[in-house]
């Protein structure tokens, strides 16, 4: 009779006092940060093709192959509309002179590159190129598109 008075103070029976009725979760919960994760790669895989834009330019295609080449070299761009692009920076023609000579980092041994597109007249490329030539740069090279099969 007094066993049965004391098994029914106590609420459950087997319960302790002061312990939880689940033990210590010791997992780490992977849902936030799969979460996170796609939410970042997402992201990157958007904003990488953003980063990796310059000046749209319709390059002509040849049998050349691709240069090797180990620092990014200097560049000026000319797009259909005769518009100069000196490193991506739009630019006027009377001021590109000027430009080119600041903008020789080591002397000018530096390899620079002339792209231009397709609908821009040969007198246009050879204009610029005689500008870079009168800045004083003798690697001077024209940049083309590799032709697709």
């Amino acid at each position: 009779m007094g066993m049965a008075a004391a098994a029914a103070g106590r609420k459950g029976g087997r319960r302790r006092r002061g312990t939880p009725r689940y033990g210590a979760m010791a997992d780490i919960n992977m849902t936030p940060f799969i979460d996170v994760m796609l939410v970042l790669l997402i992201i990157f895989m958007v904003a990488a093709p953003l980063l990796a834009t310059g000046v749209a330019v319709d390059l002509p295609q040849t049998k050349a192959g691709p240069l090797n080449i180990d620092q990014k070299p200097l560049s000026i761009a000319i797009d259909d509309k005769g518009q100069i692009f000196l490193m991506d920076q739009p630019l006027e023609i009377a001021k590109l002179l000027d430009r080119l000579k600041e903008t020789a980092k080591s002397g000018f041994d530096e390899r620079i590159y002339v792209r231009a597109s397709k609908t821009v007249s040969y007198g246009r490329v050879a204009e610029i190129m005689s500008l870079v030539t009168t800045a004083g740069y003798k690697k001077v090279a024209l940049v083309t598109e590799a032709e697709k099969k």
